[in-house]
């Protein structure tokens, strides 16, 4: 099954590349469908996590191209495997046995047409627990469009709101012109961040175990990484309070200190080689308490040596 025409226009960059026939676009993907792992995966925030694990399926490729990306081997050197929209919609549903949460796309932008193809075959009906569209942001209105009624949530990273910064890390110098009308999108789409209390049939018998842990069922959490760059605390305190002036609580804030240093940018980044400090960290944290944000996440400790980055070795695929 083909579900491209001949002028690619799924991301920001409208590249044009013939996808069709095979042609790769700006993103390194051609007309394949590649997933390099879906697996129960338990680092992400605790809605989504759970007890049991999200349901994660990570996508070959992405459009955004990060230089200090953690999941490089994927993202800009393409690792993973071919598979059908059937074999995909078959993974969902896998990972729903296992006990997964939720279904966690992970940098699915090139393929959203086979992925509302695999979800369309599945809900309503088989497909009982919520669909989250896990996204660097760099996303067009009209893609997200093609996912409504099919997603119930989004992890939704802001990584910049300079265009210098966005320009030398991402190549992507109209990064917060485009983030802002995506999110406005997917905000339109899913509405509030809301969670629920364990008790629904597909929640399993060992919910009763799990009372006081909230699950995800439908909105956003917007994730900022902070970076360890020039400027980086500044642009990430104007992107928090722009975001919550936008939205308030009624999306989530995922302030996140686990940037790692990667190998690819010790040579050419030199400022990226280094962890985020204590001290910046905690004032975006402080901004956060002072702007009045209700619903967050934290992360405390030395977050950069714990294993974030599972392997990319083709698990449950």
């Amino acid at each position: 099954m083909n579900l491209y025409s001949s002028y690619c226009e799924l991301c920001p960059h409208r590249c044009g590349a013939n996808r069709a026939s095979g042609q790769r676009g700006s993103c390194g993907a051609d007309d394949q469908l590649r997933v390099a792992r879906a697996a129960l995966h338990f680092w992400e925030e605790p809605p989504v996590s759970g007890w049991r694990g999200s349901g994660t399926v990570f996508f070959s490729h992405c459009p955004l191209r990060c230089v200090y990306c953690q999941n490089y081997e994927i993202s800009s050197k393409g690792a993973g495997t071919a598979i059908t929209v059937e074999r995909l919609a078959e993974i969902f549903l896998e990972l729903q046995e296992q006990g997964a949460h939720n279904i966690n796309l992970v940098t699915a932008t090139q393929y959203v047409p086979e992925v509302a193809a695999a979800l369309r075959q599945l809900r309503p009906g088989a497909l009982h627990i919520p669909v989250i569209y896990n996204t660097s942001g760099y996303e067009l209105p009209y893609t997200l469009h093609l996912l409504d009624g099919l997603v119930d949530g989004y992890l939704f990273d802001l990584r910049y709101g300079s265009s210098a910064l966005a320009k030398r890390y991402s190549r992507a110098e109209d990064y917060p012109q485009v983030v802002a009308k995506a999110l406005a999108a997917a905000f339109e789409q899913v509405g509030p961040y809301i969670v629920r209390t364990p008790g629904l049939e597909f929640d399993g018998p060992d919910a009763a175990d799990h009372p006081d842990t909230p699950l995800l069922a439908s909105g956003i959490i917007i994730r900022q990484l902070l970076l360890p760059v020039p400027g980086g605390l500044d642009d990430a305190l104007t992107i928090l309070r722009s975001t919550y002036a936008r939205y308030g609580n009624d999306v989530c804030y995922s302030l996140m200190n686990q940037y790692t240093p990667m190998p690819q940018v010790a040579a050419a980044y030199p400022e990226l080689n280094q962890p985020v400090t204590e001290a910046d960290y905690s004032a975006l944290v402080d901004a956060a308490l002072d702007l009045g944000v209700e619903h967050s996440f934290m992360q405390e400790g030395d977050t950069v040596t714990e294993s974030f980055i599972p392997p990319f070795d083709g698990t449950g695929v």
